[in-house]
């Protein structure tokens, strides 16, 4: 039988970059969370000090996730670099899209206007240099802001965004219209 820490840690795993509280944790174990956050602890020190692993466990606002560990950006770097440039997924893409058009960008309007969560993408896009962060929104919780970078420009061979093709008007009345009629 696997142990509690086992439980755990396949459920961080499955919760990738959304996370999860320990409340969750412990409603789901049906632990005290004095007993979760024992454990959650004891996971924390043993990713820390193994150098064998890769990946930490790290607490952000209450929330528990795993993460690479600093050694590993350099080569998360080079493993998307030495992808094609013309090999994005069409999420990868509408991100992509609306960073251009809208920059700069918080993550979460990125979400609101795709409708889905986009961290995972987000990260891999600043680990391609494609988009970088510019600066934080003056907005609660500070959040940071993304553009496109000379590297986007690069790949779709753009001489800068203004060609970028022009969006059309998009005019909800005489839809609206066109729908009833």
């Amino acid at each position: 039988m696997i142990s509690q820490k086992g439980i755990i840690e396949g459920l961080l795993y499955i919760s990738g970059d959304e996370g999860l509280t320990s409340e969750k944790l412990s409603l789901v174990l049906e632990l005290d969370e004095e007993n979760v956050l024992s454990l959650l602890n004891e996971i924390k020190e043993e990713y820390l000090n193994d150098e064998n692993k890769g990946i930490e466990l790290v607490d952000y606002a209450g929330k528990y996730k795993f993460v690479s560990k600093e050694g590993v950006s350099d080569y998360a770097r080079k493993l998307y670099e030495q992808l094609p440039s013309n090999s994005f997924s069409n999420a990868a893409l509408e991100t992509l899209s609306i960073i251009a058009y809208k920059q700069p960008i918080t993550r979460t309007q990125i979400e609101e206007i795709r409708g889905v969560s986009c961290e995972l993408i987000v990260h891999k896009l600043l680990a391609r240099g494609l988009i970088r962060e510019a600066g934080r929104a003056e907005t609660a919780g500070r959040p940071y802001l993304y553009e496109v970078t000379e590297a986007f420009l690069d790949s779709f061979k753009l001489g800068s965004l203004k060609e970028l093709p022009k969006l059309p008007d998009f005019d909800s009345q005489q839809e609206e219209k066109d729908l009833f009629e």
